[in-house]
């Protein structure tokens, strides 16, 4: 049995120096991001007393994605990977550090953090891209399986050490820890990680385009082939709607929304853990397009109107299906970008799922103020399997080219 029938292992994925430099910088970044959005949040409470304030603040560093992601997403193959991450983290210690002391007013603070956040896509897609040629086949996917799992723990733990931070230091403290996380990601990254070359380095030797039109530019190629468009729509709108239902949590449920949220913070390590290592690569591939259906129906048992143990379980199995499917198409997404594009067709994909989680949770939003809570859930459902009944060819890998 060859390596790819059989699947990769962990041992074989971190075997490599360079993923395990990726996994650390990855890890700090996700901890760091989760103190400092909890940070300023808590800052600008303390200097407004204004709860609509604070929730903003919390989350204004999602925002910058869709527009990261339409206009700048270029840089991601045309600047050395390496010196890009760095300067992302660079980029995060000055504005955590102009944050904590620079004594700015509350909207100078929000402006700050969505012109530094219109670069956060272009980062993660350098990050992304390079997986591939690190871990070719397999073991790219069962390396993206790591850093899913990896960031639904950090996420945890960065709340809960930022709320300790919070409590023993005050948010300039806890932004100050953030900004020293960042300097040992950059440090981990320069000199623990080759200085690979740009993947599309000579544009602008060659006469070409600035890096906004180009980006114009691939976004529209992309989004016109159409089995690169089949998988990008198979990647964002499952997993957005499910998110979307997500949102319901808390005018259903009220104060224990919590626990049903943390549970699909479970389902989503559980979805990447148990299909990430135990599944084959064909298997995966295969379940795609039944777990992206299955992905919907558990949302149906809302019309039942479940206690908090049965909305945790109902949301912990969505979550988990729609990780699953996300794992299935990974090698087909690889296989249909152009190789000099693969960055910012990773970021294009990481951008739109940004982008259609907010808009999932605006629309369950909506229909909840249209029906209730638990009427929103069931549709959102319907509305999952009915899109992946539509995606069914990308979600089977139809036309995606071969590897």
């Amino acid at each position: 049995m060859t390596t790819q029938e059989r699947g990769a292992t962990y041992t074989e994925v971190f075997a490599s120096r360079e993923f395990r430099v990726l996994f650390g910088s990855f890890t700090l970044l996700v901890a760091g991001d989760q103190v400092k959005m909890l940070a300023l949040s808590a800052l600008v409470y303390a200097r407004t007393g204004s709860p609509g304030l604070s929730a903003a603040a919390y989350m204004v560093g999602f925002l910058p994605y869709i527009v990261g992601g339409t206009f700048l997403l270029s840089l991601a193959d045309r600047i050395r990977p390496r010196a890009l991450m760095v300067a992302g983290e660079l980029l995060r210690v000055v504005t955590c550090v102009l944050l904590a002391f620079a004594g700015l007013p509350v909207w100078a603070m929000l402006v700050l953090v969505l012109a530094t956040g219109l670069f956060s896509p272009v980062f993660g897609a350098a990050r992304s891209a390079l997986l591939p040629d690190l871990l070719p086949g397999d073991a790219f996917v069962l390396a993206r399986s790591v850093l899913n799992v990896t960031s639904a723990g950090a996420q945890i733990g960065g709340l809960a050490a930022g709320g300790a931070i919070l409590a023993l230091a005050g948010p300039e403290g806890a932004l100050a820890v953030t900004a020293g996380l960042s300097v040992l990601a950059a440090l981990v990254l320069r000199f623990g990680l080759p200085d690979f070359p740009a993947r599309n380095a000579g544009v602008d030797d060659a006469g070409g385009e600035g890096a906004v039109r180009e980006t114009l530019r691939v976004n529209r190629a992309l989004l016109a082939d159409r089995r690169v468009r089949g998988l990008l729509l198979a990647q964002w709108l499952p997993i957005s709607l499910v998110v979307g239902a997500e949102a319901m949590m808390v005018p259903y449920l009220g104060n224990t929304a919590g626990l049903a949220l943390a549970a699909a913070s479970v389902g989503l390590a559980a979805g990447n853990f148990v299909v990430g290592r135990f599944v084959s690569p064909t298997g995966r591939e295969r379940l795609a397009f039944p777990f992206a259906v299955v992905s919907g129906l558990p949302l149906l048992a809302f019309a039942a109107r479940p206690g908090l143990a049965g909305a945790a379980l109902i949301v912990l199995l969505a979550t988990a299906a729609s990780t699953a499917c996300q794992l299935g198409l990974q090698r087909w997404f690889v296989d249909a970008v152009p190789e000099p594009v693969r960055g910012q067709a990773f970021g294009l994909a990481s951008a739109g799922m940004m982008t259609g989680q907010a808009v999932g949770g605006a629309l369950a939003g909506a229909a909840a103020e249209l029906t209730s809570p638990h009427t929103a859930i069931v549709l959102v459902g319907a509305a999952t399997v009915l899109c992946s009944l539509v995606l069914h060819r990308s979600l089977r890998g139809a036309g995606a080219r071969p590897a």
